[in-house]
């Protein structure tokens, strides 16, 4: 599945509960999944991870769709396939 067509799949499953709940409670739940994430990674458990990137990345095209962002198109302006910095492919930039 594509970025696109995920975001639309949130869209049709969960726009109207998001224009309920408004930016800044869609936000806070992000946050709250980010929290969850972080748990599951300091804790290591595989399971839980794969599951909280899920739910954090669900969250993040939620709040997209309430701001009319294109997740797809704002990624491939973002990361055009080189680094923006040093231009290669992988990256070669010093820092980490």
């Amino acid at each position: 599945m594509r970025i696109g067509e995920f975001q639309e799949l949130i869209k049709e499953l969960y726009l109207e509960k998001d224009k309920k709940r408004g930016i800044e409670g869609t936000f806070i739940w992000l946050v709250e999944e980010i929290g969850e994430l972080a748990r599951s990674l300091k804790e290591k458990e595989k399971k839980r991870i794969d599951e909280e990137i899920a739910d954090v990345f669900a969250w993040l095209v939620s709040l997209a769709n309430l701001t009319d962002v294109d997740v797809e198109m704002a990624v491939m302006k973002k990361y055009p396939g080189k680094c923006k910095k040093c231009g290669e492919k992988p990256c070669r930039c010093e820092e980490l």
